[in-house]
């Protein structure tokens, strides 16, 4: 049970600490006092998510702490919330939210003002029947069939759903490559292939350029020899000019070989038209692949890596295609089979919850209910393969219908808890009540206080509830009372519950008949518990 909450800068909240106690619980108080901002506290220690605007007004941050006795070991949770983000501890240690929800799953349950809308929905309907399957492997079953079948139908979404295009794909880009490789190109080769072309284009030119080079050099290297004669003199005479000298027999040497390289480039220039024609044709297939595959030779050899790349892809998905087809038939009849003994472990715990549930609505005022759950065939989806309805009718001479059309908002709050009775709410050790008695009185009510009181005899109840005949019947009684911008909660027994009864009968909580009439209700409780 929950023995012990605090809460600090929650909402209106500014600091309580409350030990409910075990029994039935309940929270009381004006509308708007704040009431609710106690399970929603309830709810964060549970994992739920933290928003920032739940801080109150005094300070930076809330802090909601609680201690539990679960199977009899005490446990101590925290949440902290602070600007945009939230802290959660178990027993001192860092945790997340999550490991939170996972600590107390099971053990609390709240049943909110929000399942009155949400028991419309097939998927939250689907919900409250998956509690009371008795095999829960046929859900797990039916979600790993799923998972499998949605994996395949990507990777045949992956192959792109039309073989003969990806065959025609594998055929184009193993063209494109052996049409690269048979050109026989290397990087660099395209600055070499200019080069050469240039040069045999201009062959004759260069040709008379390097002879007439040739003839220049030669006449500078004679010039040049008889000053070498007249400085190699001046340095026997004069030892300090050797460094000149040998300055001077340096140029000679270097005009001697390029008068060399020269003659050289003028006797071995090819004259080669065939040589020309060859060039040209092969920078030709070279503009030819650049038009198709790159702006030059370097993007063209990338382009070829890369097609020869997608070839390799395309084979291993080809081949992995008929693979994928058997896998993908395989698994549509593990999911047909999968949902249809889902389907049948609904609908036997549909049933029953059905059975329990119209105990409960009898109980609670009404005298031939219709309750129906039903279980139909649907397409494969993520939660199962069928659609699940609840249908009701507050008396069998009426026809059963959706309950988003056929309840009254009354009928819907009694509705919900007879379904979460049914459907194993009432196995937790804790289950809170959020304001589901909306549109309940008079005898109803009281049947309600009844129905939560038995409730209590084995766990801790608690309720927040506008209800007199409900509050009545409570073990231990708090009252939410607004105090300017703020609210505190305070726990009232004897003459202060009686005035607290008594306001929620009349509005005025220091009536003496008010509070005879209170003290009617509570001694009708003890009676009847």
């Amino acid at each position: 049970m929950l023995d012990e909450l605090s809460v600090s800068n929650l909402g209106v909240i500014a600091s309580t600490r409350l030990e409910p106690g075990p029994g039935m619980v309940v929270v009381t108080g004006e509308t708007g006092a704040g009431k609710t901002m106690l399970l929603g506290a309830l709810r964060l220690l549970m994992g739920a998510s933290a928003r920032s605007d739940s801080i109150g007004p005094d300070g930076d941050e809330a802090l909601v702490e609680g201690r539990f006795l679960i199977e009899a070991a005490e446990l101590v949770v925290s949440r902290r919330i602070t600007g945009g983000r939230s802290r959660a501890y178990l027993d001192g240690g860092m945790v997340s939210a999550q490991a939170l929800a996972d600590r107390l799953d099971g053990h609390i349950e709240i049943v909110g003002q929000h399942d009155r809308l949400s028991l419309v929905r097939p998927r939250e309907a689907r919900r409250l029947v998956d509690r009371r399957v008795t095999d829960q492997g046929v859900i797990t079953d039916y979600r790993e069939a799923w998972d499998r079948l949605t994996e395949l139908r990507l990777a045949q979404q992956r192959l792109g759903g039309d073989r003969r295009a990806l065959e025609r794909e594998r055929d184009l880009v193993a063209y494109q490559t052996e049409e690269i490789d048979l050109a026989g190109f290397e990087h660099g080769e395209d600055v070499t292939l200019e080069q050469t072309s240039a040069r045999l284009r201009h062959a004759e030119r260069i040709s008379e350029l390097s002879a007439s080079a040739h003839e220049g050099l030669d006449s500078a290297r004679q010039a040049v020899g008889e000053a070498v004669t007249d400085i190699r003199q001046v340095a026997e005479l004069d030892g300090s000019q050797r460094p000149f000298a040998e300055f001077v027999e340096g140029i000679d040497a270097e005009l001697a070989e390029a008068a060399s390289m020269a003659r050289e480039a003028a006797e071995t220039i090819e004259r080669d038209p065939a040589a020309l024609e060859s060039v040209q044709q092969r920078s030709a297939l070279l503009g030819e692949l650049r038009r198709k595959y790159g702006a030059d030779l370097g993007e063209v050899l990338a382009f070829r890596d890369e097609a020869s790349a997608r070839h390799s892809e395309l084979t291993d998905l080809l081949e992995q295609a008929a693979g994928v087809d058997a896998d993908l038939e395989a698994a549509t009849v593990t999911i047909r089979n999968a949902g249809e003994a889902l389907r049948a472990g609904r609908a036997a715990a549909a049933l029953e919850i059905v059975e329990i549930a119209i105990e409960h609505l009898t109980e609670l005022g009404f005298a031939s209910p219709v309750l129906m759950i039903e279980v139909a065939d649907a397409e494969p989806g993520p939660d199962g393969a069928d659609r699940v309805e609840i249908l009701f009718a507050s008396d069998e001479r009426l026809k059963a219908g959706p309950v988003s059309r056929v309840a009254s908002g009354g009928e819907l709050s009694r509705l919900v808890l007879s379904l979460r009775l049914a459907s194993g709410a009432g196995s937790a050790q804790v289950v809170a009540f959020d304001e589901i008695d909306a549109g309940v009185g008079g005898a109803t009510a009281l049947a309600m206080g009844a129905k939560l009181a038995n409730l209590a005899q084995d766990r801790q109840v608690l309720c927040v509830t506008h209800l007199p005949q409900v509050a009545a019947y409570a073990d231990q009684h708090f009252v939410v009372e607004r105090e300017g911008v703020g609210a505190l909660v305070r726990s009232v027994t004897g003459e202060a519950r009686l005035e607290e009864i008594s306001r929620m009968l009349s509005g005025l909580p220091d009536s003496e008949r008010g509070k005879q009439h209170a003290e009617e209700l509570r001694a009708l409780a003890r009676k009847t518990r």
